[in-house]
């Protein structure tokens, strides 16, 4: 029988993994598995060449499974995401040739340099796991794992993220530039061959399903159910937001909360667990409005503000929760 504590070696494991390709962006790693384990999907944006892709890439092959590169263009269809119904001249039957969205771990590279309209043929697949194609709906196995990369939308030929499409995302990771002893460490690593090459898959699919069923059953107190619906109604009531957090919101940041327990080694959430995640899940779903955008102020500090306000409970150990 797997006990909790091998359940914590397991992703430990997963984290070092990744660290033999990523460099100092151990928090990024956790962040990422927080959204493999609680079912949900990652949004990273930075600018070009902080290692994004590499960064989908070596998750990819540490998870393991079925992997699918997605390159968004102005010129990709719908169809070339979700698949189409081709015609067989053999069997006189039109037949469904799966996209390349049907994939276990899926990476969405560069998702907003292509238009809206193909945009939106990542909704279902993203909220339900399903792809409907000519009224038939196919659905896509599980683990299914979705880590899309953007460029800041000041870049040229790139389109925004509509609202309904940012908020199916679980978590906004943002990787950043690595310092100097961080950059020469890459550099001597990539030296003679890069380290992606290198490394395999630590874990297989199997395990990464019940991971995700142990994230599930992670204990959560009522009153720090309540401390995240306070928090995610004070986004809504706040003066400098425009688009509060919506119930998708709710429901993400609570998964989100037990899946960090877990990695954090604990069996229940405690109010840690979210304020530690409360930026990534909810950061990317509100909208500021005019006036405090022209007041140049920034989400991450409005939403600082709003979770230095809310009360809360007190907890040390899940039975002794308030």
């Amino acid at each position: 029988m797997t006990t909790f504590h091998s359940y914590i070696n397991t992703i430990d494991t997963i984290i070092d993994n990744v660290e033999k390709v990523i460099i100092g962006k151990r928090k990024e790693i956790k962040l990422s598995l927080v959204a493999l384990l609680a079912g949900g999907h990652v949004l990273l944006e930075d600018v070009p060449g902080v290692g994004k892709t590499v960064f989908v890439r070596a998750m990819a092959k540490t998870i393991g499974g079925e992997f699918k590169r997605i390159q968004f263009t102005p010129d990709l269809l719908p169809s070339d995401v979700t698949g189409a119904a081709i015609y067989n001249q053999k069997t006189q039957l039109f037949e469904f040739k799966p996209g390349p969205i049907m994939a276990n771990v899926v990476l969405a590279d560069e998702i907003n340099r292509t238009s809206p309209k193909t945009q939106s043929a990542l909704l279902e697949a993203l909220e339900e796991g399903n792809v409907t194609v000519d009224g038939e709906t196919m659905h896509i196995h599980a683990p299914f794992f979705v880590l899309a990369t953007q460029n800041p939308i000041e870049y040229a030929g790139t389109f925004p993220l509509p609202e309904a499409q940012l908020d199916r995302f679980l978590v906004k990771i943002q990787l950043g530039y690595p310092t100097v002893e961080e950059e020469l460490e890459l550099l001597n690593r990539v030296e003679r061959e890069h380290p992606i090459d290198a490394i395999t898959n630590v874990i297989n699919l199997d395990q990464v399903i019940e991971l995700q069923q142990v994230a599930r059953d992670i204990f959560i107190h009522e009153s720090v159910k309540t401390y995240i619906v306070n928090l995610i109604h004070a986004t809504r009531m706040n003066r400098d937001i425009e688009l509060g957090a919506s119930p998708r919101a709710t429901i993400a940041l609570m998964k989100a909360s037990q899946a960090n327990a877990l990695i954090n080694g604990r069996d229940y959430v405690s109010p840690d667990d979210i304020k530690d995640i409360a930026l990534s899940v909810l950061g990317h779903r509100l909208r500021l409005t005019n006036e405090s955008l022209l007041k140049e102020k920034k989400v991450e500090a409005v939403l600082e503000d709003v979770i230095a306000h809310i009360r809360v409970p007190l907890a040390s150990k899940k039975e002794k929760v308030k």
